[in-house]
């Protein structure tokens, strides 16, 4: 109590969970498509200006930053496409609104480019395993 804190969190504090979890929803697919031995710093900063209020913006961000990176002059082997996939009374819903989201059972979100699924990210309220794998 009463002590100030470093400079670090004094400035910038911590990102809350929702940006840790867009962050991780973005670096996933992208991280694999840098050539092997590409060992330069590449930053990634998101910043999701305008968007539909009723859509998640985390995979407008991962769509922007592979296209960012795929103008560039960096060796990226992109683009890549994401979406998600929600389940609301057992009907499969493709990028569901934030309401839909709040009744959906299933959280999935995939990622992947034109030859490969990159990333799959799910929760879910008891579905059974045969139906996310169909």
């Amino acid at each position: 109590v009463g002590k100030i804190p470093g400079s670090f969190l004094r400035r910038e504090g911590r990102p809350t969970e929702n940006a840790i979890l867009a962050a991780r929803t973005i670096d996933r697919p992208i991280r694999p498509l840098f050539p092997d031995g590409f060992r330069n710093d590449v930053q990634v900063v998101a910043s999701v200006l305008s968007v539909d209020p009723d859509n998640p913006t985390d995979t407008t961000a991962m769509i922007g930053a592979s296209i960012a990176l795929s103008c560039s002059e960096i060796p990226f082997q992109g683009p890549v496409a994401g979406l998600h996939v929600g389940r609301v009374d057992g009907t499969l819903i493709i990028n569901p609104t934030l309401e839909q989201a709040e009744k959906s059972d299933l959280d999935l979100i995939i990622a992947g480019t034109k030859d490969a699924i990159m990333m799959v990210e799910a929760g879910a309220k008891e579905v059974p395993e045969e139906e996310i794998l169909d």
